[in-house]
C-alpha cells in the first residue's frame, strides 16, 4: 500500500499533538470548579481565542462529566422555551413543548456539563428563552436532572460579532468570571508541555463549620450594610455584569461555604464573591471576613503575654487600634500597661510603624497618678525614627 501525501501529513499532525502536561496551580481554575461543584450557573468572559473551550474540555474530564456545547447566538427561542406539538385532543390535553434533541440526551445521561457558548451574541430574544434554562434548568417540558451544570461563555462586546449587552435578570443569574490567558503557559504549552491544575476537594470534616462561617460572614455584613442587599447599577453596561441582589447574595454565601470547605486561596474566594456581587461589594465581604475572626480586645488586655497578633499590617492596625479604645472606654492602670505590653509584643514581631498612632494615643489616656511602665522606653526608640522618616518624606515631598 502506497504512501499518500495525507498519510504523511497525518504524521506531522500527530506528532504535533503529542504533548506532555505538568502540574500547575491555576486559580482561574479553581473557582470555576468551585462555582461548578456549586451547582450555580457560571460565565465565563474573555477575548476570543484564549482558552475558555479547552479549560471546559478540561474540567469535563476531571469531574467525568460529558459535555454538551449549545451555540446560543445561532438557536431560535423556541430552542430552549420547546417547540409546540399538537395532540390528538389540545382541548383538553393542551399543547406540550418539546425540547431540543440535546436536553433529551442530557435526561437520558442523568448527568453532564451544558455549555452555552458566545452568550453575548445571543439576541434579548434567546436571552429571555434561557432564563428558565438557567435558574430553573427547564427546556421546554422538559426539566434538566440535577447532575446537570451549566456553565456559559461570552465574549466583550467590543469583540464579539454583533454582540448585545446582557440583559439584567439574565446576568444576575450567573457567577461571572474573567478569563484571561497567561503568558508563561502559553509559551510552555506551546513548546509541547501544557498545564495539568490540581482541582479543589471538599473536605467533609469542614462542611458544618464552612456552612457556618459562611452564613455569618454574608449576613452579618448585611445587618450593618443594608443598602448592599440590592443594588441594580445605573449603568447599562454594569447591569449585564455581577450586582448584589438576594439572588446574588446567596450565590456568594453558597461559594464562600465551599471555598471554606475546600480550604483555597484567598486569591480564589475574592475572585468567586466578586463575580457573584460585583467588585465593591465583593471586596466590602472580604474584608468582614478579615475581622470576623480578630482577637477581643479585652481578651487580649486580659492576658497580654499570651496574645498572638495577626500577621497582616492592616489587621494588627485594626487589633491594636481596638485595644487602645478598649482602654480609652474603661480607663484603669493595669489595662493601660498591659496595652504598653501589647504594643511592645506588636514592635517586637512586626513593623514598627504600625505601633506609633496607637502608642501616641495610649499616652494621652494616662493619669496623674500613673507610673509609667518600662515599657515605653522600648517604643520610644521606634516612635521617633518613624516620625523623623514621616517629617523627613514629607519635607522631601513639599521641596518637590
Amino acid at each position: 500500500m502506497s504512501v499518500t501525501a495525507l498519510d504523511v501529513a497525518d504524521d506531522l499532525l500527530a506528532l504535533l499533538q503529542n504533548t506532555t502536561t505538568e502540574p500547575r496551580a491555576d486559580t482561574q481554575l479553581e473557582a470555576l470548579t468551585l462555582a461548578v461543584s456549586a451547582d450555580l450557573p457560571v460565565l465565563l468572559w474573555g477575548e476570543p481565542g484564549i482558552g475558555k473551550t479547552a479549560a471546559l474540555t478540561q474540567l469535563a474530564e476531571e469531574l467525568e462529566l460529558p459535555l454538551t456545547t449549545v451555540i446560543a447566538s445561532v438557536h431560535e427561542p423556541s430552542d430552549f422555551s420547546g417547540l409546540p406539538v399538537v395532540g390528538d385532543d389540545p382541548a383538553t390535553q393542551g399543547v406540550p413543548m418539546a425540547p431540543p434533541d440535546w436536553a433529551v440526551r442530557l435526561v437520558r445521561a442523568g448527568r453532564g456539563l451544558l455549555f452555552l457558548d458566545e452568550l453575548s451574541t445571543a439576541p434579548p430574544a434567546v436571552q429571555a428563552a434561557l432564563l428558565r434554562v438557567v435558574l430553573e434548568r427547564r427546556v421546554g417540558a422538559l426539566r434538566l436532572p440535577p447532575g446537570v451544570r451549566i456553565v456559559a461563555a461570552a465574549n466583550p462586546r467590543s469583540s464579539a460579532a454583533d454582540g448585545w449587552e446582557l440583559s439584567p435578570p439574565l446576568a444576575n443569574r450567573f457567577v461571572h468570571l474573567q478569563w484571561k490567558h497567561d503568558h508563561d503557559v502559553v509559551v510552555r504549552g506551546l513548546g509541547g508541555t501544557w498545564p495539568r491544575a490540581t482541582l479543589p476537594r471538599l473536605a467533609a470534616e469542614r462542611l458544618p463549620e464552612a456552612v457556618a462561617f459562611a452564613r455569618r460572614a454574608v449576613c452579618g455584613l448585611l445587618a450593618v450594610r443594608p443598602a448592599l442587599v440590592h443594588q441594580l447599577p445605573k449603568n447599562e453596561a454594569r447591569r449585564g455584569g455581577p450586582w448584589p441582589s438576594p439572588r446574588s447574595w446567596e450565590m456568594a454565601l453558597r461559594l464562600t461555604a465551599f471555598a471554606t470547605a475546600a480550604d483555597v486561596s484567598r486569591e480564589v474566594l475574592s475572585v468567586l464573591v466578586r463575580g457573584a456581587v460585583g467588585d465593591g461589594p465583593g471586596l466590602e465581604l472580604l474584608s468582614s471576613m478579615d475581622r470576623m475572626d480578630l482577637p477581643d480586645p479585652e481578651v487580649l488586655l486580659a492576658d497580654p503575654a499570651a496574645a498572638v497578633l495577626p500577621e497582616r499590617g492592616d489587621l494588627r492596625q485594626v487589633v491594636l487600634d481596638g485595644v487602645v479604645a478598649a482602654v480609652r472606654k474603661r480607663p484603669e492602670q493595669a489595662r493601660w500597661d498591659a496595652a504598653w505590653a501589647l504594643l511592645v509584643l506588636a514592635l517586637e514581631t512586626g513593623a514598627p510603624d504600625l505601633v506609633v498612632v496607637p502608642a501616641a494615643t495610649l499616652a494621652t489616656l494616662r493619669r496623674d497618678d500613673w507610673q509609667v511602665p518600662a515599657a515605653i522606653e522600648r517604643l520610644a526608640g521606634a516612635v521617633s525614627v518613624s516620625k523623623r522618616a514621616d517629617l523627613a518624606v514629607a519635607g522631601t515631598s513639599a521641596r518637590r
